[in-house]
């Protein structure tokens, strides 16, 4: 290989770093141009929808065919998708384009892809704080996209920051022709005539019958509801809730990217290496739980900003910690497609999240998310809580 293992982990680093800049630059253009085009709560709820059931199925598939035909092939499909997504964007001019320009997510998943790589490429005692420093790339790109978006929408328009974006794609896509190995495994899928069928859907939920792959799954989406539907609220909650504008929204999603990059970056590798991962799941969801009571109360931008450092402390080590276990209970050559049924579980909560997040919202006020956030992690703590102490018991005996 003509490139170090380092150096390619580096540039993935630098594609997810990118590609999260462009994701976020267009939450800074959507939820304004479907405002300027007469969407209300429900049916931006409904364009939220459509792009969880697209990811959802997209998810699973795309993981198989970055496990089939390598990286670079998966980047690369993922980064076009990006140039398409944004060039509809820049030319939505009627509520049906803007529902149009969102069919190329079921390609869109740079960030698995990303994943994939670094996890086949890392040592498995380091996964999680490999995998852990793509979110330090995540808020490197939630700050610089969020402000970008904020700047570019607020002085040129939502036409030009799409533009911009498309074209920051088309570079993503440049460095992963140019970097990225045609494949990254150590090991080919060893399975039956019919393994090379992308939509081989035996060949997918194989995966769930591996030792404890169905709790963890399980515990990924109950436990991820709750905070998922606040997440996939945001943008109207900021809109309606707190009266902020575009660029006032952009500084503060810069600054929970800030937050993120210090729990990825600074907090998750020293966690990791000194804690079990069963451990840190109990504790990130028993933070959870808090996190949703104090939501109960907010009144105000500032009880929000107080609130973002456990937050996003939780979902940090929520997510790196079920992904890695996840990966870690599959063979190597299907942690692309175990990744994209990971994806798949956040676009899971992005298609249920709009529906009953406006539902909630209208009906019992932003209150009902952190209630509900606080009960479902509560239960599920006590469940793990339980599961652990039970095999403690069983090593004794």
């Amino acid at each position: 290989m003509w490139i170090s293992l380092t150096k390619i982990i580096y540039i993935v680093y630098l594609i997810a770093a990118l590609d999260i800049t462009w994701m976020f630059l267009q939450f800074s253009v959507t939820p304004y141009l479907a405002k300027k085009l007469g969407f209300d709560t429900l049916w931006f709820g409904y364009l939220q929808t459509m792009v969880g059931v697209t990811q959802l199925l997209g998810g699973p598939l795309f993981g198989r065919f970055a496990d089939l035909f390598g990286a670079r092939a998966a980047l690369s499909l993922a980064c076009a998708a990006n140039i398409v997504f944004f060039l509809l964007l820049a030319i939505a001019n009627h509520p049906v384009m803007l529902f149009i320009h969102k069919l190329p997510t079921v390609f869109m998943h740079v960030l698995p892809a990303s994943q994939m790589v670094v996890a086949d490429l890392s040592e498995p005692g380091r996964r999680a704080d490999a995998l852990a420093k793509l979110g330090l790339c995540f808020g490197i790109g939630m700050i610089a996209g969020s402000t970008m978006g904020g700047h570019l929408n607020t002085r040129y328009g939502e036409t030009f920051a799409a533009c911009f974006g498309a074209a920051g794609c088309a570079f993503s896509l440049l460095l992963v022709l140019k970097f990225i190995p045609t494949s990254t495994k150590t090991q080919t899928p060893k399975t039956n005539t019919d393994s090379k069928s992308v939509f081989n859907v035996g060949e997918i939920t194989r995966l769930m019958k591996f030792p404890g792959v169905t709790p963890t799954f399980l515990v990924k989406i109950i436990a991820g509801l709750p905070s998922g539907i606040f997440q996939v609220m945001f943008t109207i909650i900021a809109l309606d809730f707190f009266k902020l504008q575009p660029q006032e929204n952009g500084y503060l999603m810069a600054y929970f990217g800030i937050v993120q990059m210090v729990v990825q970056g600074g907090v998750m590798g020293r966690l990791t290496a000194r804690y079990s991962e069963s451990s840190l799941l109990l504790l990130s969801i028993s933070i959870s739980s808090l996190v949703g009571l104090a939501q109960a109360y907010m009144q105000t931008v500032l009880h929000l900003c107080v609130i973002v450092i456990p937050m996003m402390f939780s979902l940090s080590v929520f997510n790196v910690i079920t992904d890695s276990m996840l990966t870690k209970s599959v063979p190597s050559s299907d942690t692309g497609t175990m990744l994209g049924m990971c994806a798949s579980v956040q676009s899971l909560l992005r298609t249920v999240g709009p529906t009953a997040g406006g539902f909630l919202y209208v009906n019992y006020g932003i209150s009902s998310f952190g209630l509900i956030q606080f009960v479902v992690n509560i239960a599920v703590f006590v469940y793990l809580l339980q599961r652990q102490l039970g095999k403690t018991a069983e090593k004794k005996d």
